[in-house]
């Protein structure tokens, strides 16, 4: 690569819109240029870098190897040169008028956004907030091009160079109707086996989740009838049929009218439920403040 002393940084800009977007046109519209205007600088990109860097794909075009690898670093080194050229302006909750986008599932409406909404809108009423779908395979892609601010995740889903915060730690709890034919005595790992489950496969299809892992462990295993999508919808499941789940605990904890909630017989892993935000965000002073709403929220 040539010397960074002849290298125009405007070139990285556009190098990072064009990795982003994967369009010439959409990544000139982002940087207010023409798209003649961005095609002759990715080719002066193309000549740097000795690389292709991305290749026509049907609707747009694919990074090379050596354009992926440079993503990251790239969009981390301009974030730290625009943390350092632009002003540094100070938060005001109570005037900020703003959207904010996070990326949170059905589970981490109820046991996070819920209990943040009634602090955030006294404190912040201009600001909204709009919840996106958080399926982990997409999540690291919306942050890297800010389709998304925030992202709401269990801990073992977040990269290892990803900024985060661990929010709370969550257990699992056996959920079932109340008065439920098999559930009039005590508990017992036999009986857990007999039961007939519903679990949620956030990615559609799954018929498997930690709790098969432990019984497998004990050369046992559980029915699992039923695979939905969606936290929400289980407890409904269960409180008109007799199928039951392992549920997070927090997602049950204001239904016992229809529901009863049984500790597990035996020892189910817990997990933590963390925020992830991408690099251009952490220093950013409205940001920075959102995510200690939420921390302190919980």
């Amino acid at each position: 690569m040539n010397n960074m002393r002849n290298i125009d940084l405007n070139l990285l800009v556009t190098l990072e819109a064009l990795l982003t977007e994967r369009n010439v046109t959409r990544a000139a519209r982002r940087l207010h240029l023409s798209q003649p205007s961005v095609s002759i600088q990715l080719r002066k990109l193309r000549q740097i870098f000795a690389d292709p860097l991305l290749s026509p794909a049907p609707g747009g075009m694919l990074p090379t190897t050596r354009a992926q690898a440079l993503l990251r670093p790239l969009q981390a080194a301009l974030a730290g040169m625009r943390g350092v050229l632009e002003p540094r302006h100070s938060f005001d909750p109570a005037t900020a008028q703003l959207t904010w986008q996070i990326a949170a599932a059905d589970y981490a409406e109820h046991a996070i956004l819920l209990p943040l909404l009634g602090h955030l809108r006294k404190a912040a009423p201009g600001v909204r907030i709009a919840v996106r779908e958080a399926a982990h395979s997409k999540m690291i892609k919306q942050l890297e091009s800010g389709a998304i601010d925030l992202g709401l995740l269990a801990m073992d889903g977040v990269p290892e160079d990803a900024h985060h915060r661990v929010l709370f730690k969550e257990h699992y709890v056996l959920v079932a109707r109340r008065r439920h034919p098999a559930l009039k005595g005590k508990l017992t790992i036999d009986t857990l086996c007999q039961l007939e489950y519903v679990i949620v496969s956030p990615e559609g299809g799954g018929f498997r989740g930690v709790t098969d892992t432990v019984l497998e462990g004990k050369g046992r295993k559980r029915r699992v009838v039923l695979s939905v999508p969606h936290f929400l919808f289980v407890p409904e499941v269960v409180a008109r049929t007799d199928l039951v789940a392992m549920l997070p605990s927090r997602l049950v904890k204001d239904r016992s009218d229809h529901i009863q909630v049984v500790v597990p017989p035996l020892p189910i892993p817990s997990y933590e439920m963390a925020m992830i935000w991408h690099e251009r965000s952490h220093l950013d002073p409205a940001h920075m403040w959102l995510r200690e709403h939420v921390s302190r929220a919980l």
